[in-house]
């Protein structure tokens, strides 16, 4: 590897971790976003990405077209859309179907090794609703190929999986339009 594209070494690093646990939580907004920014990093390398996303509305996103055009990325919609907010009309048992069916792909791609990274979007909302067992998951973390990362998203990151972590980022609101009755804006926030 030439000169310039070898990573500086800190005079305390270990080995690297062919595989990272990483989390973006809190109450400020971009965990998503960030998510699919490490997403694409890894697609320029030309690594394979598995991105389940576990609670999003039945809204159509600027990402879905985007990840269309880069084939190293599959996005796969496993809730059931929003829930207990928005357009939710579906009775908790469909979304409890629907994560656990998300659940068991995401548990599928993390030990068979097909995917070097998975992105489980919003799945720490997921268990914090209920539509999801900590230990599940935690479960899930422990069966995935040493090789493979998974980026977990969502408010309130359990301590459990904090601990787990290697790399957990909280996103904190310091300002926001929705608050001055601003909604959503096309292309910014969906």
């Amino acid at each position: 590897m030439p000169e310039s594209e070898q990573q500086p070494r800190h005079p305390k690093a270990k080995q690297q971790k062919p595989g990272l646990v990483l989390i973006n939580t809190g109450d400020g907004k971009g965990k998503t976003t960030a998510a699919l920014g490490t997403a694409l990093r890894h697609a320029g390398y030309g690594r394979k990405v598995l991105i389940i996303q576990f609670i999003k509305g039945t809204w159509h996103y600027g990402e879905l077209e985007s990840l269309k055009r880069l084939p190293e990325i599959t996005l796969v919609r496993a809730g059931a859309g929003f829930y207990k907010i928005l357009d939710d009309h579906f009775p908790e048992e469909v979304h409890k179907r629907a994560a656990a069916e998300g659940l068991a792909l995401a548990r599928e791609a993390v030990a068979s090794g097909e995917y070097s990274l998975v992105v489980l979007d919003e799945i720490i909302y997921a268990i914090g609703e209920g539509l999801l067992a900590l230990g599940d998951v935690v479960e899930l973390l422990g069966r995935r190929k040493p090789e493979v990362s998974v980026f977990l998203t969502g408010r309130n990151a359990p301590q459990e999986l904090v601990d787990l972590a290697d790399t957990v980022t909280e996103m904190r609101e310091v300002k926001h339009p929705f608050r001055e009755g601003i909604l959503a804006l096309k292309g910014i926030d969906f």
